[in-house]
């Protein structure tokens, strides 16, 4: 019979993120999730902090998987081949299916310093080549949960009663946590799902062993064992603002080069074939 009981989530590992100069536009550059973890990390790959201005990240291709743009200063104007276009503002995200190919740019409105998060989530291999597809998902307009001293808006996923309407091709929960100095909340998830949370300001505590962290930390959430549904408590001690990020592990080969993610070589080359050859579609 499947274990119906709800596991208390602990913190498995903590880190910081390291900031580091960039060249040119591309001011400063933290990696939150580091490259390369694929099993670690699944079903995200990397999450990246920008600050960049101006012709930093002209029209480039993605394959295989989505990412997720999250602004948190300065005004983000987002354009793709595929007839996208929107201007994103600080809170708002952008969540793009790249699917069998995209070909974007992410560039500030003049005279902007954008400040933003990246989060790219995998693909299975039977969505890899689904159709490309863009939400703009502005701030606003997103459901909100509300608990005594905090605010909880969610993107994608639910957290209480709040369920986004965001259209996932792998199950994901994604939530912008706003905490004053005293409050607790507690977020339920799948006992299968993978997550971690990201400090964006503040100081709590985390999980079952109230592990301390703070702003420019990285928690990855300890597994639930075999129990269906989980929960992870977060007590903030002073004025707090997060990113909780979880999703359902795909567990399958990962080959990554640039700005492709498939299963297998051969099918990284075939990305570099079909993009050159102009099988991602004009530029514009």
């Amino acid at each position: 019979m499947e274990n119906r009981r709800t596991a208390e989530r602990g913190i498995a590992r903590a880190w910081d993120v390291p900031v580091r100069a960039g060249e040119g536009p591309h001011l400063k550059v933290g990696q939150v999730l580091p490259p390369g973890n694929w099993k670690a990390f699944d079903p995200f790959l990397i999450m990246a902090e920008d600050w960049f201005q101006q012709g930093t990240f002209d029209f480039h291709p993605h394959r295989g998987i989505e990412t997720v743009t999250f602004v948190l200063e300065g005004k983000l104007k987002h354009e793709d081949n595929h007839g996208g276009y929107g201007v994103l503002e600080p809170g708002d995200v952008q969540w793009m299916t790249a699917g069998r190919g995209i070909i974007h740019s992410e560039d500030p409105l003049p005279g902007e310093t954008v400040h933003s998060l990246q989060l790219w989530v995998n693909l299975p291999a039977d969505r890899k080549m689904t159709e490309p597809a863009y939400q703009d998902l502005k701030s606003a307009d997103m459901p909100v949960r509300r608990e005594p001293g905090a605010l909880i808006r969610v993107f994608s996923g639910t957290s209480g009663d709040a369920a986004a309407p965001t259209r996932n091709q792998v199950p994901v929960t994604y939530l912008e946590l706003s905490l004053e100095a005293g409050a607790s909340v507690a977020q339920e998830l799948p006992g299968d799902y993978n997550g971690f949370i990201y400090v964006l300001q503040g100081r709590g505590r985390f999980g079952k062993d109230e592990t301390a962290g703070g702003s420019n930390q990285v928690l990855w959430l300890g597994p639930a064992g075999d129990a269906a549904n989980s929960r992870i408590v977060i007590r903030a001690d002073e004025p707090m603002r997060a990113i909780l990020a979880a999703g359902r592990p795909i567990r399958e080969p990962v080959a990554a080069y640039g700005p492709f993610v498939m299963n297998t070589m051969d099918e990284i080359m075939q990305a570099f074939e079909d993009y050159q050859s102009g099988g991602f579609g004009p530029v514009r």
